[in-house]
Formats: structure tokens, sequence, C-alpha cells
């Protein structure tokens, strides 16, 4: 198995420049000053994937890149591909699942990508057939190398502008940004405490580090929950490496991240999607269950349907 090294994370930092934003991390004042949120939302495209999708890219040869690329996502993948595709010039298929926020598929269809929707458990299946017959190459939303060495990027920008961070908390879908900023992280602040945050409707990892092993929940189980960018489930690989770098997991209630949700918008100032308060959501309502000091809680993403946002702001 190809653990993901800090050299390979330094390297993806080299690429993603300039095309990936260095997000700030805000400090929130209203949370006792002890809280430090670093908004992914401020993305290109809205959320964390930027980083791993290009880094991935970046890193194909010429001639595979001409080919083109697929990707399957629940949408925040898939708008980070069809950018990078067309950041590069290159065509890109996206396989949605047919319950994804419309506001995410008109806006991987905006950036110029072909979207395929497919029921949610076929999304892998229809991928890897349409890379087969097409001669694309296909780059997953986590179970890979370099996406995962992209994504902890956003590790080292932690790092290096909150050097004595004592928490960070991470959320866990299929597991390639918590495991890349993990790595980044144990190797730049030794004494850091790196959390997983789940929600308890799709708790899959939890169960998993708690059995020692992967435990894969039914797809409709891992659908119930409000956050539809934590509706997948680790890999072999990236169960691996949460299993070395995740110091604890946190699960939070569809009631904890709806809160959070406003909660962020209207303290913070941050319109934030359901899967990107779910980090948030696990400092205010689980405090008790971590070690505490300075915290950093990652958005990993904003792409809200603005109708989900007016209800949760109601």
């Amino acid at each position: 198995m190809q653990f993901v090294t800090i050299t390979d994370i330094e390297a993806a930092a080299e690429r993603v420049k300039g095309t990936a934003v260095h997000t700030p991390l805000l400090r929130q004042h209203w949370a006792e000053g002890r809280l430090w949120l670093k908004p992914e939302s401020l993305q290109p495209i809205g959320a964390f994937k930027i980083r791993g999708a290009y880094n991935a890219i970046a890193a194909l040869s010429e001639a595979e890149r001409a080919r083109g690329v697929v990707a399957h996502s629940s949408g925040n993948h898939a708008q980070a591909v069809a950018y990078c595709a067309r950041a590069f010039g290159i065509p890109a298929v996206i396989v949605v699942p047919d319950v994804t926020p419309r506001v995410k598929v008109a806006a991987t269809r905006g950036w110029g990508a072909e979207v395929v929707e497919v029921p949610i458990a076929d999304r892998e299946v229809v991928a890897d057939r349409l890379a087969r017959e097409r001669g694309l190459t296909l780059i997953p939303p986590f179970d890979h190398p370099e996406v995962i060495a992209g994504q902890g990027t956003a590790g080292l920008e932690i790092a290096a502008d909150l050097p004595d961070v004592d928490t960070v908390l991470v959320p866990v879908s299929g597991g390639g940004f918590a495991s890349g900023v993990g790595v980044a992280l144990k190797a730049r602040c030794p004494g850091v405490k790196v959390y997983g945050v789940e929600p308890e409707l799709a708790a899959d990892t939890a169960e998993s580090l708690r059995a020692g092993r992967r435990v894969e929940w039914p797809t409709a189980d891992l659908a119930r929950t409000i956050a539809d960018g934590q509706r997948a489930q680790p890999s072999e690989l990236t169960f691996a490496h949460l299993q070395r770098v995740l110091d604890g997991i946190i699960t939070v209630t569809e009631e904890e991240i709806r809160r959070t949700v406003r909660t962020l918008a209207h303290r913070s100032r941050l319109v934030v999607e359901p899967s990107g308060a779910t980090a948030p959501a696990a400092y205010l309502h689980h405090a008790d269950e971590l070690p505490g000091g300075r915290t950093v809680a990652i958005v990993s993403g904003g792409n809200i349907d603005p109708e989900l946002l007016t209800e949760l702001l109601g």
C-alpha cells in the first residue's frame, strides 16, 4: 500500500499554487477566541476538492490528459474535476448521483463537463465503464495518492498559519481529506490532535475505527444525512491512513448540523453547506469530547442549495 508522505504533499503544494486558494484562518471571538475556522468554501469551486483534483490531473502525462478524465462524485469533487479540466483544456465526464443537489449539478455543467446522472449506488460502476469505453483517466474523489496529497495542502497551510495549534477538526466522508490533512499536520505539528467528524447517520468510519477494520454501511443508510458531501465510505487506502493519523472521531446529529449552518451564517458571516458545518458542529456541541486548546475546524465547503439555505436560516 502506498502511503502519502509529507514530501508528496509539499510537491502537491507547488502544483496547486495559483489554482487553489490559501484560505485564511478566521479567529472566532464569539467562541471565546479558542476557535479558528478555515473556510475552504472560499475556493474557486466552493470546496476543498479543488486541491486534490488539480494535483491528480497535473500529475498525469500529457497524453493521458489529452484523452480526458472521468470522475464520480456527489457534487464538490464533480465541480473540482470539471473546473480543473477546463483549466487544462481537456474533456471531462462527471457521473453524479441522481439525488445530488441541483446547484452542484448546474455548477458542474457550467464548468463545461458532460454530466451523467445515475442512481447513487451505480456511480462508481458507471464511471469505471466510461473510463474503459472512452479511454478516459479516472480521477476518484478520495481513493488515490495524488488526490490525498492534494487535499493535504490544507494541512500545510494550517501548520504555517497557526503552528501552535492544539486540535484540528476535519470532516470525514471517503477519508481523503482527513488523510492528507492528518499526514501534513502530524509531520509539521507533532503535538497536534487530529479529530475526524461525521454525521451520526453516516458514521461508518467511527464504527470502522472502533472495530479496527472497514465496516461498510448500506448506501441507503448513508443517504439519510443532510450532509450530502459525507455519504461516501473510506477505501482500504484512506482507512489505513485514518488509522494512522486520527486521534479520535466525533459524530454530530442532524439537528446539530442544521443549527451550525445557522450559527455560522449569523455569527461568522459564512455561507456553509451541511457537510461544511460538521467540523464546527463538533466544537460547538461536543467540546467535552475534545482535548481543547487552540482549535481549528475546517469548513469543507459552501455549495448549499438556495432553498435549503432559506429553510435552515428560517
